[in-house]
């Protein structure tokens, strides 16, 4: 996947004048392959909203969203599969952790769906992150940073052209926070793919080659 196209979009549920100031919403926008992009947005202007409405979890907008030309709203159910396993990887802001189950578990399971190929082991990206003594450990028993770092990893052990972020270092003290970055940025690089970082306020370690204010 190339590029990302906003044809106008806006929730359904913000009124225009919630959102007239957006360099976003109701706008033209366009996300390209191998970009850098920091969305600056306080609580309750969208930002995660927005972040579902690219991965094709939610709907309630109008305008289109295009993946290459290609209306997202028009995609079934396997096209949708098939991006996310492929074209498009995520981190949410509320993770979305099987806590029952082991740390490595909770990793593997995305790499199984996508059925990845030169991935960097799960090994090495938990020591890049200090997370490889915790891979027998049940995921409900890491703290909230732990998690967010299990859910970085999680989303990179995939093939993609966009990597999605929603306050992905929110848990994070400033160290790991940049060990992340670094992580994401290396990975993005070596898939030739755009980050798109959704967060309340701008990452000054994020290299962004964009910034927009939601």
């Amino acid at each position: 996947m190339q590029q990302i196209f906003l044809n106008r979009v806006a929730p359904t549920f913000l009124n225009e004048e919630q959102y007239a100031n957006s360099y976003i919403w109701n706008k033209e926008v366009y996300f390209k392959k191998g970009d850098r992009t920091q969305i600056v947005a306080p609580s309750g202007t969208g930002k995660t909203s927005l972040i579902h409405f690219l991965y094709g979890l939610r709907k309630d907008y109008k305008g289109n969203i295009e993946l290459d030309s290609v209306k997202l709203a028009n995609y079934d159910l396997e096209k949708v599969a098939v991006m996310r396993q492929s074209a498009i990887a995520v981190v949410f802001q509320d993770l979305r952790m099987f806590l029952q189950h082991s740390v490595k578990e909770n990793i593997e399971v995305k790499q199984r769906l996508a059925k990845a190929n030169n991935i960097p082991s799960i090994e090495e990206m938990c020591e890049a992150l200090g997370m490889q003594t915790k891979l027998a450990q049940s995921c409900g028993t890491c703290s909230y940073g732990e998690q967010q770092r299990i859910a970085i990893i999680r989303a990179l052990q995939q093939p993609f052209d966009f990597i999605l972020l929603d306050e992905p270092f929110s848990h994070l003290d400033e160290n790991n926070r940049m060990k992340a970055m670094s992580l994401i940025e290396h990975c993005a690089v070596k898939n030739d793919a755009a980050i798109i970082l959704a967060d309340l306020k701008p990452i000054e370690y994020f290299n962004a080659g964009h910034t927009f204010f939601l």
